[in-house]
């Protein structure tokens, strides 16, 4: 039987495929959202057990969402500077 090597950054940080339109500022905000979400699990998971303060774990998960808006905002995601003012994509 042959046994797989896993990577232990892969087991603690798994990343799930991506089937959207595949585009580089797509893939990057992909990978964004992932951490976003592994990041907020992690601090949810201090809070409920009572190793965080609920406000610092807020203060955490709001620090984490402007980066992401940032991202977002900076990969030019939901945007698309070929179309007119109005005009509605086929």
């Amino acid at each position: 039987m042959e046994r797989k090597i896993v990577n232990k950054d892969d087991f603690i940080y798994p990343r799930g495929r991506y089937y959207g339109q595949v585009k580089p500022e797509n893939l990057v905000f992909n990978a964004n959202l992932q951490e976003f979400a592994q990041k907020v699990s992690y601090i949810c998971n201090l809070e409920t057990g009572g190793k965080m303060p609920p406000d610092e774990a807020y203060d955490q998960i709001k620090d984490l969402w402007k980066q992401l808006k940032r991202s977002k905002k900076e990969l030019k995601i939901g945007e698309n500077p070929f179309l007119d003012d109005g005009e509605i994509p086929d």
